[in-house]
């Protein structure tokens, strides 16, 4: 089946890779598992390690995979992720003891996935087997998959997982998914299996995903009936049936993930000593989830404007995409403005198929000024075509706002530290590709 171009081989340059991939399929996304799953047996790729964890959700998936990894490599075990998408370059895309492969790596998996098949496959797919066949090759104890979008049909469901997570239930890619909760819902509890343990850090959770665990005897674990977590004072703590930690040290991920992670650990065959929590939840963080930029970023930030870097306002970034995100966003934002003594700035991006009313309208109240900045890419978005969306939600729901419309993330970037000072903040949000080509500024 293989119609990969003569030129490349498993030692081509990754970049030739990935522009074959993108254009290797006649659709972009193509949710389905007949034609991966053929391909996936034929090679042997459907049990990468002993032991697979599978997250899905509508947000909350990377930080929950992120502290996961974290605490099971604490442990001692050695352990593989996979997740998407990626922030600056594809090798973020699948981690062996929290360390990205080299292109070598990627480029030669490409090479044996590409001769082998016997199906067109999608870019995720074909990463997806790539990222499973690397996985193989490192024989680990523990592969933790991030289901890519929904759950019932996407690439990573073709694994039979033996612990199955959902963190938050939204509205996102309605047009794959349905536009209900119920409808999406379904589609995520896709990922559950008969008689294993399914986690569910969602609070209000639809029918839909229940009467399917149901369906599937599934060892349920739900957030606030069988496990709850609060805050104390500079503390918090999680209580499950089998397990309690007290005085946890606060993080720098959402608690509501960090207790889902929890709740995946309780049901863990492992031994995880008491100690790898706590010492876990102080080291985990990921890049773009409210990441406040320092050290070598912020100086090197000043360098690229011509800024003293003690003249730097505070900067932000947050990946936060959709609705659900915006919420959360708007509320860490409204917090952090009563500690300040400026303004708060917003550089933001937004793909043409999100929900642009849905992520705007929670921060109208919230930004000061904003800057819209136009993301390149066919589902990319001109600035003044979010400018002109700002202004009409702005109108409908009666605030006033200042706003201008930019070229670029860098062009936004570069006004707003023009006309911000120390005691301001610039939050940068919106997309992936927004938050990473902020990135692409500082490298």
């Amino acid at each position: 089946m293989s119609n990969m171009p003569f030129e490349l081989t498993a030692t081509s340059p990754l970049e030739k890779w990935l522009s074959y991939l993108e254009n290797s399929h006649f659709k972009a996304i193509d949710l389905g598992l007949d034609r991966i799953k053929s391909v996936a047996e034929n090679l042997d790729l459907l049990q990468p390690a002993p032991f697979v964890i599978t997250v899905g959700g509508t947000n909350g998936k990377g930080t929950t995979c992120r502290l996961l990894e974290t605490v099971l490599i604490n442990a001692g075990l050695k352990v593989g992720v996979y997740s998407s998408p990626h922030l600056l370059r594809y090798n973020e895309r699948v981690r062996i003891q929290k360390q990205d492969l080299s292109d070598e790596a990627h480029t030669a998996s490409f090479a044996f996935i590409e001769q082998n098949k016997t199906q067109s496959l999608t870019y995720f797919e074909f990463s997806t087997l790539s990222a499973l066949h690397l996985f193989k090759q490192a024989q680990l104890d523990v592969v933790i998959l991030e289901v890519g979008l929904g759950g019932r049909l996407d690439a990573t469901n073709i694994v039979d997982a033996d612990i199955s997570v959902i963190t938050s239930i939204d509205i996102d890619h309605v047009d794959f998914l349905g536009s209900t909760r119920e409808q999406i819902a379904f589609e995520k509890a896709g990922i559950f299996r008969s008689n294993k343990p399914a986690i569910i850090g969602e609070p209000n959770v639809p029918q839909t995903m229940l009467e399917q665990a149901e369906k599937l005897q599934c060892l349920v674990s739900r957030r606030d009936m069988d496990w709850k977590f609060d805050t104390e004072q500079g503390s918090w703590r999680w209580s499950g049936k089998k397990m309690q930690f007290d005085n946890l040290p606060l993080c720098q991920i959402p608690l509501a993930n960090a207790a889902t992670a929890l709740a995946v650990i309780e049901q863990l065959p492992f031994e995880i000593s008491e100690q790898v929590i706590p010492q876990s939840l102080i080291e985990v963080e990921l890049t773009g989830r409210f990441q406040t930029l320092k050290g070598d970023s912020l100086r090197k930030l000043a360098q690229h404007c011509g800024s003293d870097i003690h003249q730097l306002p505070q900067v932000i970034i947050d990946v936060g995409h959709n609705p659900h995100a915006a919420h959360y966003l708007a509320e860490k934002l409204q917090a952090l403005k009563g500690k300040i003594h400026g303004n708060l700035l917003a550089i933001c991006g937004i793909l043409k198929d999100k929900d642009a009313q849905g992520v705007l309208t929670p921060l109208l109240n919230v930004i000061d000024q904003w800057y819209c900045a136009t993301l390149v890419g066919y589902r990319g978005q001109t600035g003044e075509n979010l400018l002109a969306k700002l202004q009409e939600i702005a109108q409908s729901e009666q605030v006033v706002i200042q706003a201008e419309s930019m070229n670029s993330v860098e062009d936004a970037v570069l006004v707003a530290l023009k006309h911000s000072g120390a005691n301001d903040v610039i939050i940068v949000f919106g997309s992936f590709h927004t938050v990473g080509d902020f990135l692409m500024m500082l490298e």
